[in-house]
């Protein structure tokens, strides 16, 4: 199946529908014509991308009533239960509405309550879904274990910090790893830093019964707390211990501003700045991070919109490819979870903008001014994420290294980086 990525990167120059790029809403008709329910399935996603470009232009701009007239056009044709194009342009729609409701805050705001907590309940299940169906949080935790494992070669106490709390996964996989060590297992302290109580209580429950059965002294200390507002002396590091730090699509909210402004930066925010510095401080012999690989942090909308759409375009083709349409779970992890990430990164601003995913080589600059060096990752790594990708049930995923990084790929796209990097002095 051709990749609706490939296809919206290919329409924006070389497709018949070129003229579209610069449709007026005038020009448009009624959304009810005849002809637009004649379209064919890749007819109409060229031109939901045409409308929609031409959409953002209207909105970034503030012309509304003109955006208006692209937005009831898209309506008609997009659909969450349609096909790929057709559900993406359904949620990007959504984002673009809700950032013309800006102008009018009062009705924002009645329109878009705080989330209750049954919403978060259904957030976290979807991010659970995204481990479930595709491969690359999967692909990081093994990633990421072999690389605290080769770190932490002959060392007798170690301690593990997971910023953010990942999946207990992970960890029983790390056990059962360091139990097999030829030197015996090391004692082992696995610190997780999570917002939910409960999941921690639930984490600690789980790698602590996996510890007692494996026969590795260990011990487990969550600390209930957002990184933004984290104390690094909670992580209780002790003089003598080899430290690992992992960090899971953690660090990307940190990037957004100090103060409410959503004035440009020319610069990045010392919100991050601080944050590595005090991991910096800690001596950590490993630190491994894993984000997206996508600029949806620029300055202006029309930025961050194209970004955005080419990302979640490839997403979502994974899932066309991998998930039958009527599946409950894909249509949940596209709401709750693509649906969100998009409705923030293109209706917020400011603090409320916390989806600022940067490409490996801005981080690359932001770790070493911090006093990072990185670390290589092995061609033992690559070679078991590969074998990984093997049982997964698709040719269309791919591992890919570049200057001792790994980036997980679809159709050639680069999704997702793991860099691993240690403190120097």
């Amino acid at each position: 199946m051709a990749g609706i990525a490939d296809e919206l990167s290919s329409s924006v120059t070389s497709s018949p529908l070129a003229s579209f790029m610069s449709i007026s809403p005038t020009s448009l008709g009624s959304p009810y014509a005849p002809w637009l329910r004649d379209l064919k399935s890749d007819e109409r996603g060229l031109f939901l991308i045409h409308l929609l470009l031409n959409c953002a232009t209207h909105v970034a701009a503030g012309n509304i009533d003109q955006a208006n007239a692209f937005l009831e056009q898209i309506s008609f044709l997009s659909s969450p239960e349609g096909d790929t194009m057709q559900r993406i342009a359904s949620y990007f729609t959504e984002a673009l509405a809700r950032r013309l409701l800006r102008s009018w805050p009062g009705l924002y705001r009645a329109l878009n309550p705080d989330l209750p907590e049954s919403s978060s309940a259904s957030t976290f299940h979807a991010r659970r879904l995204f481990l479930d169906l595709f491969p690359f949080l999967r692909l990081s935790f093994l990633v990421s274990n072999q690389a605290i494992l080769e770190a932490m070669e002959g060392e007798k106490v170690v301690h593990v910090v997971d910023l953010g709390g990942s999946d207990p996964s992970q960890w029983i996989a790390l056990l059962q790893s360091l139990a097999a060590r030829q030197e015996g297992p090391p004692h082992l302290r696995i610190t997780a830093v999570g917002e939910s109580r409960d999941f921690l209580t639930h984490m600690a429950s789980i790698l602590s019964n996996e510890a007692e059965k494996l026969d590795i002294p260990f011990q487990f200390h969550a600390v209930i707390s957002r990184l933004d507002t984290l104390n690094v002396e909670s992580l209780r590091v002790k003089t003598g211990e080899a430290l690992a730090i992992t960090s899971l699509l953690q660090l990307h909210p940190l990037l957004a501003p100090n103060d409410d402004s959503a004035a440009p930066r020319k610069h990045f925010s010392t919100k991050i700045e601080s944050f590595l510095a005090s991991l910096w401080g800690l001596s950590p012999k490993i630190m491994v991070v894993t984000e997206q690989e996508s600029n949806h942090n620029g300055s202006t909308l029309k930025e961050r919109f194209m970004e955005a759409l080419y990302f979640y375009a490839a997403m979502f083709d994974c899932l066309e490819s991998t998930v039958p349409r009527q599946s409950a779970e894909r249509a949940r992890v596209e709401k709750m979870l693509f649906g969100e990430e998009i409705k923030n990164i293109i209706a917020c601003e400011g603090l409320e903008r916390k989806e600022r995913h940067e490409k490996l080589e801005r981080w690359k600059q932001r770790l070493e001014m911090a006093g990072f060096w990185r670390v290589d990752l092995s061609y033992y790594g690559l070679m078991q994420a590969r074998r990984l990708l093997q049982g997964f049930g698709s040719d269309g995923y791919q591992v890919k290294e570049q200057n001792g990084s790994f980036f997980f790929c679809w159709q050639e796209r680069a999704l997702f980086s793991v860099s691993a990097w240690r403190f120097r002095r």
